[in-house]
């Protein structure tokens, strides 16, 4: 049995969800960002109390197929910042998501932009922007390698969508002591 899952956006949250369902006894064959894979339907007995126990965490169960379908979009972005192998993706963004999903990304599209009030891309800008400021705060990466490593083609694009997203440019940003990051599941 699939169960889709709103607002699991890091491998903490994996986690956490795990340890939901071992608690409440459900076994598992896979977890992954979105989506629980079970090895029998869940009993109709137990599935109120897994979606109170969810909520409870700030998760959400989700029933309608529409919202799975964005919930996936946005675990599959997610998943592409934080591994960080955009420089690696072979084509683009819609071309990737038309081949995991098997979809019309035209269709994938307007159902994002219809249910989140924003298009994919900018969803995509903004998960890349928060890993941006993740690798300035930590000061893991020079830009020019955090460019490379988030498929940018130059710093000066990357400088420049951090700048017209943030309203500095990431050395400014750098320079605050107090950084603002949002959560993943805020952006």
């Amino acid at each position: 049995m699939e169960i889709y899952i709103r607002n699991m956006v890091c491998d903490r949250c994996i986690k956490s969800v795990r340890h939901i369902f071992e608690k409440m006894r459900i076994e598992t064959e896979e977890i992954r960002l979105g989506v629980v894979y079970t090895k029998v339907a869940v009993p109709d007995a137990q599935v109120r109390s897994l979606k109170d126990a969810l909520r409870e965490e700030g998760f959400e169960w989700m029933d309608d197929q529409k919202a799975k379908m964005v919930e996936l979009i946005k675990s599959l972005l997610i998943q592409l910042v934080q591994t960080a192998e955009l420089d690696e993706m072979k084509g683009n963004l819609s071309a990737y998501l038309s081949k995991m999903l098997l979809k019309d990304y035209h269709y994938l599209s307007q159902l994002f932009s219809s249910m989140e009030n924003t298009t994919i891309e900018q969803y995509f800008i903004l998960q890349k922007i928060e890993k941006v400021k993740e690798w300035l705060v930590y000061d893991e990466f020079s830009v020019s390698e955090i460019a490379f490593k988030l498929g940018y083609s130059s710093v000066s694009h990357l400088s420049g969508q951090f700048k017209k997203v943030t309203g500095f440019t990431p050395s400014e940003f750098k320079q605050f002591k107090d950084h603002y990051r949002k959560p993943l599941d805020k952006v």
